[in-house]
């Protein structure tokens, strides 16, 4: 129990609790000086003993010394105590061994008849803000927690749901006395031991191949991952009209890179960046009982492409350029929820979204990359526009079985690459005197699935567009620069650092190379069948928690837009089988065996740039096969 709600709770209680030996009952104007909360003695008594339950609050934390020394001048009877006990053993305050030392504690205060007139009823005293800990909330008599009587089918994972937040629908951990904010911290501890057969790049995660060599052979690795724990809290806070839900959320985790000081450089492996996830603030208004809108500000998921995520266990980029388009950004969100009702209880909610303009175009200078990340999308100087709608309703109507979801989106953006005049090359100083910029747009659509049944839960998404880098896709390219028809080339960086731009002449005529984004397309298709429920097993017994995953997914980098600069990669794949065993409602265990696959744009290895190298060979196809064992534990 928080100690901002029950603290109120016993000193009302000791307040308002009548003298055991009154014998007249208060004046009308005493009642109405009550009720403005004015408060007097009818006499003016020394202090009794020491109450046995005061004592007993002051050591677990929820009264102070002063609340206790000011309740200790009007002492209770040892009956009026124990009924005090009872109730704040009920309510968690208390334990049952706590509770039968004061139950037992002798009537130190003598007869009812010689207690003194206690205080005048008055309205709880409110407690400091910096007086927010939590009070002990162990049970009277602890009990485990009711298990469900039917199994859950497999719930998808909705990291945008449709439903406007219940207000008051948050049962807070803490409570803060300032604001009145209400939180529920939530978070995961995650262990896994991996095996690679190949991993190139020294990651502990998969990336699509043929973005370096991996030696003189496959360069198989094993890894031990600690670093997915992530934390986080959601809240709320009440505003005075009961139209208005006010929430958010803040999350981050220890995905980040390795610290490189000094006291770290030997141990570095193990001391991971802490880093944002999520930090947003949501806005619901009700507009009729069937309609609400919302507003949301901050880092979120995007509308474009993030509703749908596959149950899949590996999630250290969760299949980054391996076809699961995703990504979170800060944004201003607008969006509508309307219940159409019916028996299968029909939603559909448009969201619109002003997003930062974001295209993982990373700058080669480490030291701009550690000052603003990348710029190219804010050197636009447009925002990115992305939006989604979904249609929900109740496709399977068994028991615990989640609603069904149709979803479409889209995103537009821009980005511009700057060369500044002292970077325009000595050649075309003349036709560019103040400097030069190109750049290019991206769009995107996504329409995605979710069908959720007793027998298999169903995820589907294809995705479409150009310059999907950002968002984990394209096999992870951006841009080309486009020379064709151009003479007497010459290169020189951005601005930032992070493209190459080219000048040349075309008909003689000094013009700066377009820059074209690169094509893409996939999606996947995931699949997930709750075991226990397909095999009733007993919904209160050990075997209820079986579940198995069976996921594709690919994505695809247009060849002819790939091969305009020189080959690589087009076509990487991922196939994955999950095997989970849910303890309980804290404790899961998951393996994973999975097949990671890249293929080149070219097939032959004297085709125009060529075949990448793999093992040191002109390779047509890189594969690792992985396998993963890991332990969740969820709070």
């Amino acid at each position: 129990m928080r100690r901002s709600i029950c603290a109120p709770l016993v000193l009302a209680a000791v307040l308002l609790a009548p003298a055991a030996n009154t014998q007249t009952p208060p004046s009308a104007t005493d009642s109405r000086e009550s009720s403005l909360g004015a408060v007097r003695r009818t006499t003016a008594q020394p202090a009794g003993p020491p109450n046995a339950l005061i004592e007993m609050l002051v050591s677990k934390g929820v009264l102070t010394a002063e609340e206790a020394r000011k309740l200790d001048s009007t002492p209770m009877a040892t009956s009026q105590q124990r009924s005090l006990a009872a109730l704040l053993r009920d309510k968690g305050v208390l334990t049952a061994a706590e509770y039968d030392r004061i139950a037992r504690a002798p009537d130190e205060a003598g007869p009812a008849q010689s207690e003194p007139p206690m205080l005048a009823t008055t309205a709880p005293v409110p407690l400091p803000a910096a007086q927010t800990r939590r009070a002990s909330r162990a049970p009277a008599s602890p009990k485990a927690p009711e298990p469900p009587s039917v199994i859950a089918a497999v719930a998808p994972i909705r990291v945008l749901p449709v439903e406007a937040p219940k207000r008051e629908g948050l049962i807070p951990e803490i409570q803060l006395g300032s604001s009145g904010a209400r939180l529920q911290p939530y978070g995961l501890f995650k262990t896994s031991l991996v095996n690679d057969t190949s991993s190139p790049y020294g990651n502990d995660f998969p990336l699509p191949g043929f973005i370096a060599d991996s030696g003189p052979d496959a360069a198989p690795e094993f890894h031990v991952k600690a670093r997915s724990f992530r934390i986080g809290s959601s809240f709320e806070w009440l505003d005075r009209s009961a139209k208005w839900t006010l929430t958010g959320k803040v999350e981050a985790d220890f995905e980040g890179n390795f610290s490189r000081v000094n006291n770290r450089n030997i141990s570095s492996i193990r001391s991971n960046m802490f880093q944002l996830r999520l930090a947003y603030a949501r806005l619901d208004r009700t507009i009729t009982d069937k309609t609400s809108v919302h507003w949301v500000f901050g880092q979120d998921w995007t509308p474009f492409g993030s509703s749908t995520l596959p149950n899949i266990e590996e999630s250290t980029g969760l299949g980054l350029g391996f076809g699961i388009l995703y990504e979170r950004l800060p944004q201003v969100r607008f969006g509508v929820v309307h219940d159409l009702g019916g028996s299968r209880r029909f939603k559909i909610s448009p969201e619109i979204a002003v997003a930062l303009p974001a295209f993982g175009n990373v700058p080669t200078d480490a030291g701009n990359q550690l000052g603003y990340g990348e710029r190219q999308g804010a050197d636009s100087d447009r925002p990115e526009v992305q939006g989604r709608i979904v249609a929900q309703f109740q496709l399977d109507k068994a028991p615990a079985v989640a609603p069904a979801q149709l979803i479409a989106s889209f995103v537009y953006g821009q980005r511009r690459a700057i060369v500044t005049a002292a970077g325009v090359p000595a050649a075309f100083k003349t036709a560019f005197p103040n400097g030069a910029e190109v750049g290019s747009h991206r769009y995107g659509y996504s329409v995605e699935a979710q069908l959720p049944t007793r027998v298999a839960t169903l995820l589907m998404k294809y995705y479409n567009g150009q310059d999907l880098r950002f968002y984990f896709v394209g096999n992870l390219f951006s841009n080309y620069t486009d020379t064709s028809g151009l003479t007497g080339t010459a290169a020189t960086p951005s601005i930032d650092g992070a493209s190459n731009v080219v000048f040349g002449l075309r008909d003689g005529i000094p013009v700066v190379a377009p820059q074209r984004p690169v094509r893409a397309q996939g999606g996947f298709v995931n699949v997930a069948f709750p075991l226990s429920r397909l095999f009733n097993a007993n919904p209160k017994g050990r075997n209820a928690g079986w579940s198995a995953y069976l996921h594709y997914s690919y994505d695809y980098a247009l060849a002819r837009d790939v091969r305009r600069f020189g080959g690589g990669r087009s076509k990487s794949d991922l196939a994955a089988a999950d095997l989970q065993y849910k303890l309980n409602s804290v404790v899961s265990f998951v393996f994973e065996q999975s097949l990671y696959r890249t293929r080149a744009a070219n097939h032959a290895a004297n085709a125009a740039g060529g075949l990448p190298l793999f093992r040191g060979i002109p390779s047509f196809e890189w594969h690792d096969i992985r396998s993963e064992l890991a332990t969740v534990f969820t709070f």
